[in-house]
């Protein structure tokens, strides 16, 4: 797992020539960075005792921004695997009428999985950045504006996940695929900048 790196050896690897981790991944790893910085809060709120009135408010978001963690650190390996499976079908023979017929069929479900992935990535950012909000109401002031470092990395990743949906849609045949997930995809951008405003705003309420 990419994770299971040490964090220079993984930035070391993204700045390689090599094709993973690319961008994909970085946009999994934006949103999982503001989901732990979600839950860093949380618990620092529930440690200090001083916010009983809103505890349980406070255990749910930490039990939902875990959640949303694991799922973008799930994320980041299943984009490097799925551009792999792009890369092999791209690579496949298509000398003959078969060979090529085969590669089309191969190259299309790897494309469909290397849209899927970022679209994913770009839905579970989107709740990351919900949670930022909700999370910026109840936490300790003395750690809210480290939710507005979480807002903008989730914000980032939603953002830079569409344009490996948009480049992957790009290659894509069928088109009521393409319609589908260029919809879903365009929802989940647009409401964005709305949902990274109102989480500043809430940071910004309580600095």
């Amino acid at each position: 797992m990419l994770l299971n790196l040490p964090i220079t050896e993984f930035l070391k690897r993204l700045s390689s020539e090599a094709p993973t981790p690319g961008g994909g991944s970085a946009s999994a790893l934006l949103g999982a960075v503001g989901a732990a910085l979600v839950s860093m809060v949380c618990n620092l709120t529930l440690s200090s005792g001083k916010y009983k009135e809103s505890e349980s408010v406070v255990q749910g978001i930490l039990s939902e921004s875990e959640h949303l963690r694991a799922e973008l650190e799930r994320l980041v390996d299943e984009d490097a695997v799925a551009y792999g499976k792009v890369s092999a079908a791209m690579k496949m023979p298509r000398s003959t009428d078969e060979e090529k017929q085969a590669r089309t069929v191969a190259l299309q479900a790897s494309l469909r999985e290397a849209c899927d992935v970022p679209l994913r990535t770009m839905d579970a950012c989107a709740s990351v950045l919900k949670l930022c909000t909700a999370t910026a109401r109840v936490c300790t002031p003395h750690a809210v504006s480290d939710i507005g470092v979480a807002a903008h990395a989730a914000a980032a990743g939603l953002r830079g996940a569409e344009m490996n949906v948009a480049v992957n849609l790009s290659l894509i045949k069928d088109p009521d695929y393409v319609e589908t997930a260029r919809k879903k995809a365009d929802e989940l951008l647009a409401a964005c900048s709305a949902e990274l405003e109102a989480a500043v705003a809430a940071v910004k309420e309580r600095q």
